[in-house]
């Protein structure tokens, strides 16, 4: 047996090894959810498990598999660029690949931005970009939105407003600060101090699916030019066609001073991200021969993420994938709006593209009330598993809660079609229906997830965890 085939069948329970060598809690989580299956093949927008079983993502790994799973262009350049022993990990060597995806990401920016740096993750583009902001402004304080999410690593973990990943991991980055989303007048008045770095914010508050008002970005972009503050977007997971445009940005007509990118770069396969600045910022701080290396990343430009990310980027370019994302993200908020007058449990519903929450409410009855009001005790985020959990067990639909409140986050990859779309929204209608029963198996499953939560024998946030 060869060592790839070993390391496909050597564990037929995956958790076992998880529990033991990673992180348990997580494993019990899964448990607890029902989440704790053995898939054994991807395919496009479907998880198969070893019996055949085939399940359907709305979820995408928080957006990452975009194009789905297994996209076989990418697929097929990967394994080309293994086999023809290209160069890679040579720091004093830059392959055309490199470039030749910057050039891509470029070409569908404005035209200002076009410097690029290559990274791993989202976080560590976060990361680049408050330091090159720093650097470039010689100001030492940086702005985030409340409710935002950056990141796990210090600088960006710093930026995130949740308390929840903060906890026990303090003192976090000096001078950060949060206001409001959507908020200009708290804006303008930390803006107005002229101490500000950088407003780093998301064009969509990922973690709960909260959408701009109509005029906010462009007021945002005209307040930090006109105080001196630089703009970045976070657009790791809006960017590369989720809302229906090449970048978010574009749905406001904003030049933003930095862009960040990653999760869908790849296609899915790769870990790969991106800051892209202007070349005048850029020059800022790497303005001399001996600071060249001043911002480094060993893996951020290797051979694989390079290639990997210019198969991405073709594959949506010649099968029309933000064009149709426009489509069907306009099918799947409409059937969405027709659920909410028919469900009362639906309170509201937003998202542009195939980045779209539906908030769940407090329900009507007063008995349903109190198990509302146990549920939010035990865990906030914990009242969405109503409907995920029944979703995933009796439909095989993945869908996710999408933090500390009452929103389910739906990322449908970008390949999906109307088809997929009717069969998400006829689940969710029948799962709606069945939650009307106060007594029946789903208000079960969770009440009983809340009291063994309160009980302390199982985890305190039963969630997602971007």
């Amino acid at each position: 047996m060869n060592s790839a085939k070993h390391a496909i069948t050597r564990s037929p329970d995956p958790y076992h090894l998880a529990s033991k060598y990673l992180n348990p809690k997580l494993v019990e989580v899964m448990g607890i959810l029902g989440f704790n299956k053995h898939y054994t093949r991807y395919q496009g927008c479907n998880l198969f498990t070893e019996d055949g079983t085939s399940y359907l993502d709305f979820h995408s790994g928080e957006g990452f598999a975009s194009l789905g799973h297994n996209h076989p262009a990418i697929k097929r350049a990967l394994i080309d660029a293994l086999e023809s022993d290209l160069p890679d990990g040579v720091q004093i060597h830059y392959s055309s690949h490199s470039g030749e995806l910057a050039e891509a990401i470029c070409r569908h920016l404005p035209s200002e931005l076009n410097a690029v740096f290559f990274t791993n993750s989202g976080t560590e583009a976060v990361e680049a970009a408050l330091k090159f902001a720093r650097s470039a402004s010689g100001r030492p304080r940086l702005l985030s939105c409340d409710q935002g999410y950056h990141g796990l690593t210090y600088g960006a973990l710093s930026v995130t407003s949740e308390s929840y990943f903060k906890d026990g991991f303090g003192p976090l980055l000096p001078g950060c600060q949060t206001v409001p989303f959507n908020n200009l007048e708290r804006l303008e008045a930390e803006l107005k101090k002229k101490d500000v770095a950088a407003f780093i914010v998301e064009p969509i508050q990922g973690r709960s699916v909260t959408v701009p008002d109509p005029g906010y970005f462009k007021q945002v972009e005209t307040l930090c030019r006109k105080y001196g503050t630089y703009l970045i977007f976070d657009e790791i997971q809006t960017g590369l066609g989720r809302t229906g445009k090449w970048f978010a940005l574009e749905h406001w007509d904003i030049e933003p001073d930095f862009v960040l990118v990653a999760k869908a770069l790849s296609g899915g396969y790769m870990p790969v991200g991106a800051m892209i600045t202007r070349r005048p910022i850029y020059n800022k701080v790497i303005n001399s021969l001996d600071r060249c290396y001043v911002q480094h990343s060993t893996y951020g430009r290797n051979r694989l993420s390079m290639i990997a990310g210019l198969a991405s980027i073709r594959v949506m370019e010649e099968e029309r994938l933000v064009e149709k994302t426009e489509q069907l993200g306009l099918s799947l908020l409409a059937g969405l709006h027709r659920l909410r007058e028919k469900h009362s449990l639906i309170k509201s519903v937003r998202g542009m593209g195939l980045m779209v929450g539906f908030e769940l409410g407090c329900p009507g009855s007063l008995r349903d009330r109190i198990e509302w009001k146990l549920i939010h005790a035990a865990s906030e985020g914990l009242f969405p598993q109503l409907v995920v959990i029944p979703l995933h067990r009796d439909h095989h639909i993945i869908t996710m809660a999408s933090g500390h409140n009452d929103v389910i986050k739906l990322l449908p990859p970008l390949v999906a079609t109307e088809a997929h779309i009717t069969q998400f929204l006829n689940a969710l209608d029948q799962v709606l229906t069945s939650c009307r029963d106060a007594k029946g198996r789903n208000w079960k499953t969770i009440y009983d997830i809340a009291r063994r939560t309160l009980g302390g024998t199982s985890p305190s946030a039963v969630r997602s965890e971007a």
